[in-house]
């Protein structure tokens, strides 16, 4: 069971952000973000969105630093990827 955090290069809302996510759950991922104040509304679909501002906290309580490609294979490999939905054509 391990949390990974990809680096915060992600812009929204005037900020950089990161991704969390659980090679193991959702529910490991939620207790995770919690203890370090994310808000539940910070959570889409598989992973928290972390702003840059705290992605020192993510890691000093545990998360490993991996690149976003890694981060995704990890996800996608611990079955808990959930794509966006893609309209039809």
């Amino acid at each position: 069971m391990t949390l990974y955090i990809d680096p915060p290069t992600w812009p929204g809302h005037g900020r950089m952000w990161s991704h969390l996510v659980s090679d193991a759950s959702f529910d490991e991922l939620h207790a995770f973000a919690a203890s370090i104040g994310a808000p539940a509304r910070a959570f889409e679909r598989d992973h928290y969105d972390i702003p840059s501002d705290h992605y020192p906290d993510a890691v000093a309580a545990g998360a490993l630093e991996v690149g976003s490609k890694e981060l995704l294979r990890r996800l996608t490999e611990a079955g808990l990827r959930r794509p966006k939905s893609r309209p039809s054509a």
